[in-house]
């Protein structure tokens, strides 16, 4: 599962983050990297971006750019 198919208030842990390059850098340096626990907060009324909770801050993402981030959800209480 993707990191863009999450509804809003679903929480996940990455487990991938597909690619290489410039964008997975800047990502990492987002701190979107596996083994992070991060909370899709809404999406934007066309669909893009979506807002993200990660490392206790907020985060906006294109779609496409959240589809190469697999997630494995979690349960409410485990984050």
């Amino acid at each position: 599962m993707t990191l863009a198919s999450l509804k809003p208030g679903e929480q996940a842990l990455i487990t991938l983050v597909e690619g290489s390059g410039a964008l997975s850098r800047r990502m990492a340096d987002m701190g979107v990297v596996a083994g992070q626990c991060v909370r899709l907060l809404r999406v934007a009324p066309l669909g893009d971006p979506l807002e993200l909770e990660v490392m206790d801050y907020h985060l906006s993402l294109r779609r496409a750019e959240a589809q190469r981030v697999l997630v494995r959800p979690l349960e409410a209480s485990r984050v």
